[in-house]
């Protein structure tokens, strides 16, 4: 068959389309509970500590993997067993959405937690159901093109909810901005209703089986104390980056850019920038292999964060605005890179959903507990010092890589573990 046509044929399908209107639906809610949320706070003059401390709205995004197993094994009694969880989450994140546009952050800060918080799990679960349908109804020749277009779906959604949101915001109020941005969720309504329906497989036999056998089994592979030290890696390794991620926003407002400026350049410039380094980290990966794209791309993604003190130190600045913008995201893309086949090769296939939902938890956890205390930090120490220890903070990460990824000229199989038939873990 003629390459290009058969290509044609693999990105045109309907499973295609069904993913990438799936990655935006699981994108779309991600910025409404952080950065965005954020801006709407800073705005409303909210203290610098709660809007830091707002990070912890995230928390369920961290602790997906305690209710992962519920979704492999209870199937809803419409649309089969990935596409009926998808279709009750979407429906309840475009009410809670929706929600946000009664919220008043400066008198009823309480309440607009509870609404975030309610967003944060319906989305950590959302993710959990789309991230396993799309392991699901994957071919393996369709698995790169696959995770290519629900990518690209997910960031169209930042876009949408990081750019054309703050730009909106200075031109009609923040609850119309959330009301317009929860009626987006009705693309990945439709996807669902429309997509295709995985292969029927069979279930764990409980609810038991679903918590213990892939647990089990990874612990089992890495041994206990490699999988702990990986576990403490996959916390560490972007730390630094989520640093600077949390506060930027409130950085750059008080700087004195606008929200104009901040959508236009951060949230538009800065997530094609961060695409570009994902695919540039991708194309490096497979010549210089996994083990050493963890350590030089985590080198430059510390090493990013000093674009954000010159910023500091010059102050209002769009030149070195954009310079940073672009020099930040692009060296994150390409950590991202790296850092998602890492996680991905940890993964065994016959428990991929479980524990990419565990492994992804464990990622974010810097981001959303660790960096709570962020605002608090730089009301003490001022933004030049807090970006120094932002890049101070990503080095510990750096020290875990040779216990299990050392610098060395191999490059990684691309078979991953669950392959066969003996790889299946029983308890004993």
């Amino acid at each position: 068959m003629n390459p290009v046509k058969s290509l044609l044929r693999v990105f045109g399908s309907q499973k295609m389309a069904a993913l990438i209107l799936l990655g935006f639906s699981s994108g779309l809610p991600l910025f409404l509970t952080s950065k965005t949320l954020q801006a709407w706070m800073t705005v409303e003059k909210v203290d610098l500590t709660a809007i830091g401390l707002f990070s912890l709205v995230g928390v369920p995004y961290s602790l997906k993997f305690l209710w992962s197993p519920l979704l492999d094994w209870f199937t809803l009694p419409f649309l089969g067993r990935r596409r009926g969880w998808l279709i009750i989450l979407q429906i309840g994140l475009l009410i809670a959405i929706a929600a946000m546009a009664l919220q008043q952050p400066k008198q009823a800060l309480q309440f607009l937690a509870i609404n975030a918080v309610v967003i944060a799990f319906l989305s950590a679960t959302q993710d959990i159901a789309a991230d396993a349908y799309r392991t699901d109804v994957l071919e393996p020749l369709e698995m790169g093109a696959g995770a290519a277009v629900f990518v690209l779906g997910y960031r169209i959604a930042l876009l949408l909810t990081g750019s054309l949101a703050l730009i909106l915001a200075d031109r009609i109020a923040w609850s119309s901005v959330y009301l317009l941005m929860s009626v987006g969720m009705a693309l990945g309504i439709i996807a669902t209703l429309f997509a295709p329906e995985p292969k029927e497989i069979n279930p764990p036999a409980s609810l038991t089986d679903a918590v213990i056998l892939p647990f089990g089994e990874f612990f089992q592979r890495q041994g206990a104390v490699q999988a702990i030290l990986i576990l403490l890696f996959i916390v560490l390794y972007k730390l630094g980056d989520s640093f600077v991620n949390n506060m930027s926003t409130p950085f750059l407002l008080q700087t004195g850019f606008t929200q104009t400026d901040i959508g236009a350049i951060q949230g538009g410039m800065g997530l094609i920038a961060t695409i570009v380094g994902t695919l540039a980290g991708g194309a490096f990966l497979s010549k210089i292999g996994l083990n050493r794209s963890l350590w030089v791309f985590g080198a430059l993604q510390a090493i990013s964060n000093l674009s954000y003190l010159i910023l500091a130190q010059v102050g209002k600045n769009y030149q070195v605005l954009v310079l940073t913008i672009n020099i930040e995201h692009f060296c994150a893309g390409l950590g991202t890179a790296a850092f998602v086949a890492f996680l991905m090769n940890m993964c065994n296939q016959r428990y991929s959903a479980t524990q990419y939902a565990l492994l992804s938890s464990f990622m974010a956890v810097s981001r959303d507990i660790l960096v709570a205390p962020a605002g608090s930090l730089a009301k003490i120490t001022g933004w030049p010092l807090f970006f120094v220890i932002s890049i101070f903070a990503a080095v510990p990460g750096l020290l875990l890589l040779p216990l299990f990824a050392p610098w060395n000229p191999k490059v990684l199989a691309a078979t991953r573990p669950g392959l066969e038939e003996e790889d299946i873990w029983e308890p004993k």
